[in-house]
């Protein structure tokens, strides 16, 4: 879309406290006429960066300069039109904030939206902007993404800077972005990313993973099932693998990956919890505790099974491979929840979310189906430093995938 918004952030509840402004284009470039919305964990010159939390804003000066991927942005010609709620911290995958609430599904607003880049999501699936700013450390640009039927990317970890973004867990943040279209998505990387590798195979082969595929509910999988064979068919041939053999599942990368981000989110923000006492919703407030337990464990093998699973996926990857899983392994589910159900999402959310996290590997998600009225998405992982190569696949599958 180009031109007047015709929804607002406040109206899509994804308007980020003191987040209603607008940032003219420092310069003409090839984002020219486009819109885009920033979560507020990016710093913007003289406003303060809330991080989704009021202890956080009230101990926090404004910001000096514009974050790296804003100051792009602007100078790519693009406008900005405020900031989005995030989850406190950018630590859940719900998209519900206990301070300032739960922005707008988009795609179907009795669900919650994801997060924790949620706002983000509501504005680019709502129409109030072209594209988004978010952070995917877990899976908060893949999963709302998905879950609002709309486009997504964690890029490599790496691959776009940081600078003037808040640090969660800092070996799996990344910066990434929403468009309601792959084309734009690609656009917008074309202007944050580096160039792609050097002398690397066209993508030729696919790989089916059982043990991804099988975290799905049955609805979810009967739904990408069309999508993922049109997939299979324009790329190349299938290959069944099964990512996770004789480590004890999907579930172990899960639990090497809450283990290794729950100490490095501790090391980053241990002190300022235990400084301020901040008051935190009850979810949020129950994972910095158990980050703290976390970060007074002894390290086991943890870092060594990560490199493990990089490596591994990395040699699978290397001759033009790419992996194919669900984004989700269910729907959106309903803001009614309990928090039991809460839990259980969660840990079946991280166990797909989880496997380009610990290999550190760009991810784009694509709308594929829906499920009683609810977007799922299909996910397309490629090598570390195939960012572009990947965008431009996506950009040519997003119709076949639509079928």
């Amino acid at each position: 879309m180009t031109g007047p918004e015709m929804v607002s952030l406040a109206e899509l509840g994804a308007l980020a406290p003191e987040g209603d402004f607008e940032l003219s284009p420092t310069a003409s470039g090839p984002l020219d006429g486009l819109s885009f919305a920033i979560k507020d964990l990016f710093d913007v010159a003289g406003r303060v960066t809330g991080c989704g939390n009021p202890d956080w804003r009230r101990t926090h000066g404004p910001a000096r300069e514009h974050a790296a991927v804003v100051a792009r942005l602007l100078a790519a010609g693009a406008r900005a039109i405020g900031k989005t709620i995030t989850d406190e911290l950018a630590f859940s995958l719900n998209g519900q904030n206990f301070h300032y609430g739960t922005p707008r599904n988009a795609a179907a607003p009795e669900r919650i939206p994801g997060g924790s880049s949620a706002g983000s999501a509501s504005a680019v699936g709502g129409g109030a902007c072209d594209f988004a700013l978010g952070t995917d450390t877990g899976g908060s640009v893949r999963i709302p993404a998905a879950l609002n039927g709309i486009c997504g990317i964690r890029p490599s970890h790496d691959a776009v800077n940081e600078a003037g973004c808040m640090t969660l867990a800092e070996s799996f943040d990344t910066v990434g972005w929403f468009a309601r279209d792959a084309s734009l998505l690609r656009r917008v990387g074309e202007v944050l990313l580096p160039p792609d590798r050097e002398a690397e195979a066209p993508f030729g082969e696919v790989y089916v993973a059982s043990d991804a595929w099988a975290l799905s509910g049955p609805e979810v999988a009967a739904a990408l099932a069309p999508a993922r064979d049109r997939a299979v068919a324009a790329i190349g041939p299938a290959r069944a693998v099964t990512l996770a053999t004789d480590c004890g599942g999907l579930a172990a990368w899960r639990q090497t990956f809450r283990f290794l981000q729950m100490r490095e989110i501790w090391a980053a923000l241990g002190d300022w919890v235990m400084t301020t006492r901040p008051t935190f919703g009850p979810e949020i407030a129950e994972r910095f505790a158990l980050s703290r337990e976390t970060a007074a464990k002894p390290m086991g093998d943890e870092s060594a099974q990560r490199e493990g699973i990089a490596a591994r996926l990395d040699d699978m990857l290397a001759a033009g491979g790419i992996l194919l899983i669900p984004t989700a392994a269910e729907i959106a589910p309903l803001k009614t929840m309990s928090a039991a159900d809460s839990a259980g999402y969660r840990d079946r959310t991280l166990s797909l979310t989880c496997i380009a996290g610990l290999a550190r590997l760009p991810q784009v998600t694509l709308p594929a189906g829906r499920v009683q009225g609810a977007p799922v998405g299909l996910s397309l992982i490629a090598r570390n430093g195939r960012d572009r190569a990947l965008l431009a696949l996506a950009e040519r599958l997003a119709p076949i995938i639509a079928g």
